[in-house]
């Protein structure tokens, strides 16, 4: 019930202008059907669902390992008429993507076989928030266009050199937006500010890094999930990394943030629309979560554990293009290699165990 007093809270926002009756009654019908559609589904159908499950991974022409060359933290996967796209951060002789720009590839297979396009979204203007790297990006089609989420930073603050430090104080990130009326572009910023800014207070758990844009659409709502770091855990921050949501009327924003993190030990989001709830995949504890009402993923902790987890993971989402009430899981995605300066791209895909293996 708390998460519908946020929901609650959220919408009287952003139409508090709306005769005090109409808000009501339509909030009403908003709240019981989130009651219903939490019920069809319950938490131990899905730990049946996830239980016993292994990933396969399968090399990928196209966008795998190439020397001098690093490939980073896919985004979701699309379909738009017979070809999948997937977006990602791409460097040279560097791991991090804190020097990256965002590139994006094709494939007519179901993602073993990607041809790289190029680049897709550049850096910003110098002193932007956006002039150091652009990276972690994440795709949605809504309302006719194709939305680019992505994460920016500018080069440290005061550093006489201009350079970027990655430090754990004044290092932060935020997110932005570019929109297209095509998969391929070309991209263009709505905004030069970002569309989410991390929290001025310093012990808010998403204070010093805002990073890694999922995106849902449920009950009329674009629900933006995200990781955060806050400035308190230092250079500690990345194993305290959680995961928060914020939401808007529209793609375009502006996104309210609901204000307290949702699910801990997530440094990496993936999320998806999992029978009429949805699902994550926390990345710090390796387990598959759920939270009926897409928020209290902690109430009821499903915790499945996970084994040989992908890094960095996207998933092919088919909502991501056509909205739906009830998701049909996780099936395969894109995620990525460790490797140095040179990590890469990889194909991963669910397979369920035998009976006779989880019985061992």
């Amino acid at each position: 019930m708390e998460s519908l007093l946020y929901l609650y809270i959220f919408t009287w926002t952003v139409r508090k202008k709306i005769n005090m009756q109409i808000l009501t009654k339509r909030l009403t019908l908003v709240c019981l059907s989130i009651l219903f559609l939490g019920l069809c589904i319950s938490a131990q159908d899905v730990k049946n669902d996830l239980t016993g499950v292994s990933f396969r991974y399968d090399e990928v022409r196209g966008i795998g390992h190439e020397k001098g060359c690093t490939r980073r933290d896919p985004s979701d996967v699309i379909k738009v008429e017979n070809t999948f796209y997937v977006y990602y951060t791409k460097v040279f002789g560097r791991a991090p993507g804190y020097w990256g720009s965002l590139c994006y590839a094709t494939s007519g297979d179901e993602g073993f076989t990607w041809e790289e396009k190029g680049e897709i979204l550049g850096l910003g203007k110098e002193g932007s928030f956006d002039s150091q790297a652009t990276f972690t990006p994440n795709i949605l089609f809504a309302e006719g266009k194709y939305w680019l989420y992505y994460t920016g930073v500018k080069p440290t603050p005061g550093n006489k050199k201009g350079e970027f430090e990655n430090n754990s104080s004044t290092d932060i990130t935020a997110l932005g937006l570019a929109v297209a009326g095509s998969p391929e572009g070309p991209f263009i910023r709505i905004r030069k500010e970002p569309i989410l800014k991390v929290s001025p207070e310093p012990e808010k758990f998403d204070s010093y890094r805002i990073d890694d844009a999922s995106l849902l659409y449920r009950n009329g709502l674009y629900w933006l999930y995200y990781k955060g770091r806050s400035r308190v855990h230092g250079q500690g921050g990345p194993a305290h990394t959680q995961m928060g949501v914020a939401y808007s009327r529209s793609p375009g924003g502006p996104f309210h943030k609901l204000g307290r993190p949702i699910l801990p030990g997530s440094h990496e989001v993936l999320i998806w629309p999992h029978g009429t709830g949805v699902a994550a995949l926390a990345s710090l504890t390796s387990t598959f979560e759920y939270a009926a009402d897409g928020i209290d993923f902690k109430a009821d902790a499903l915790a499945a554990k996970v084994e040989n987890r992908p890094n960095a993971p996207g998933a092919y989402r088919p909502d991501l293009s056509k909205p739906v009430v009830e998701g049909e899981g996780l099936k395969w995605g894109i995620s990525m290699v460790h490797n140095g300066d040179e990590a890469y791209l990889i194909r991963y895909e669910l397979t369920k165990k035998e009976q006779s293996e989880l019985e061992k």
